[in-house]
């Protein structure tokens, strides 16, 4: 597992939308982006590699 800590997916455009209750910016979500504060760099890779599997599956099912 890679130790270094990976940059925040955040784009500057923090609104979360109420039907997905994802962020409309980085489509992570409100738990993801408090965690990503405090979280370990493991913890970090975790939440891009969950973060990259939702947006696959968000833009193939469009």
């Amino acid at each position: 597992m890679n130790d270094d800590h990976p940059p925040s997916p955040g784009t500057g455009v923090c609104e979360i939308d109420p039907v997905s209750t994802q962020c409309r910016g980085c489509h992570r979500t409100l738990a993801e982006i408090t965690a990503w504060f405090t979280a370990s760099a493991a913890h970090k890779h975790a939440i891009l590699r969950d973060l990259a599997a939702r947006q696959s599956v968000s833009v193939t099912s469009k």
